[in-house]
């Protein structure tokens, strides 16, 4: 018995897209498979460079997208919007399904 740890497949793990809110109001959106362990890479400055010194974060949007090819997609889609479009996504806490399918096709 070897002692490689056996990796799931990709369609197995589940991905998230979240946001995130800085200090001075900005909004951050990325991907992850943990939200909790990504909130606090970002937290202690070991996540993306564009947080690095940007204050008190606070987690505003989560959801669950599903596979990594989808999470990309959505992340995409979602950095094209505008600040105004991000405020409302944040605002409603949902993409409705016939949207969310909408922004991953249309890539």
């Amino acid at each position: 018995m070897n002692n490689h740890s056996i990796q799931p497949p990709e369609t197995d793990v589940i991905w998230y897209l979240y946001m995130l809110r800085t200090a001075d109001n900005r909004l951050y959106t990325g991907i992850t498979t943990s939200i909790e362990r990504r909130f606090k890479q970002h937290q202690t400055g070991k996540g993306a460079k564009a947080l690095r010194g940007a204050g008190l974060l606070t987690l505003v949007y989560q959801q669950k997208v599903g596979g990594r090819s989808e999470a990309l997609k959505l992340e995409y889609r979602i950095k094209q919007l505008s600040k105004q479009q991000k405020e409302r996504l944040v605002s409603n806490q949902a993409i409705p399904i016939d949207c969310w399918n909408g922004l991953i096709n249309n890539s």
